[in-house]
């Protein structure tokens, strides 16, 4: 008796895997190129359309900066502390980003409250933790600071009075000069 030496076996689990991978692979390469097709069309658009070139020529011709002229003369217009809030503080305050304590809420406000008004207002104006000095607008006055301080205190419970500019003196009158 003689012995096949290197011959294999063909299961039939062999012959499935095999006829799996020749068909699944032009099936995935037909996917690929309509995926391809579809992307690239999907990039196209119709260039004679009026609301496209509109589009694209105010794209084009948008500004990248602004200039703002400003005339140094004319008198400053201090905000209330509402509106302070509303332009600056609010985009972290009201939603306690990155651990801001929230408008309104007692318990975030509790401590702070607790060490005073003018430790409120030095922190504000200089800065604490992940707060810019002025809350990030350094226009803001230090009567303007304080309002705004006052508005967010008082809302979750403090009674704080906003401190106001002090009244510019008024120069007294020169007396005529008697001999």
């Amino acid at each position: 008796m003689s012995e096949q030496q290197g011959t294999s076996k063909t299961s039939p689990m062999m012959i499935l895997a095999a006829a799996v991978g020749v068909f699944a692979a032009p099936v995935i390469a037909i996917v690929l190129i309509v995926q391809l097709v579809l992307s690239i069309q999907a990039g196209h658009v119709d260039k004679d359309d009026p609301r496209m070139a509109d589009a694209a020529v105010q794209e084009r011709i948008k500004p990248f900066g602004e200039v703002k002229a400003i005339d140094p003369n004319a008198p400053r217009v201090e905000k209330t502390g509402e509106a302070v809030y509303t332009e600056v503080c609010a985009s972290c305050h009201a939603s306690g980003a990155l651990g801001a304590p929230k408008y309104g809420n007692k318990g975030d406000w509790g401590k702070r409250i607790a060490q005073g008004y003018d430790t409120l207002i030095k922190h504000a104006a200089e800065g604490l933790r992940s707060m810019p000095p002025r809350g990030g607008n350094p226009d803001l006055s230090d009567t303007e600071l304080a309002r705004a301080v006052a508005y967010m205190t008082n809302a979750a419970g403090a009674s704080f009075k906003p401190k106001e500019p002090a009244a510019a003196p008024v120069a007294a009158k020169a007396a005529p000069a008697t001999k």
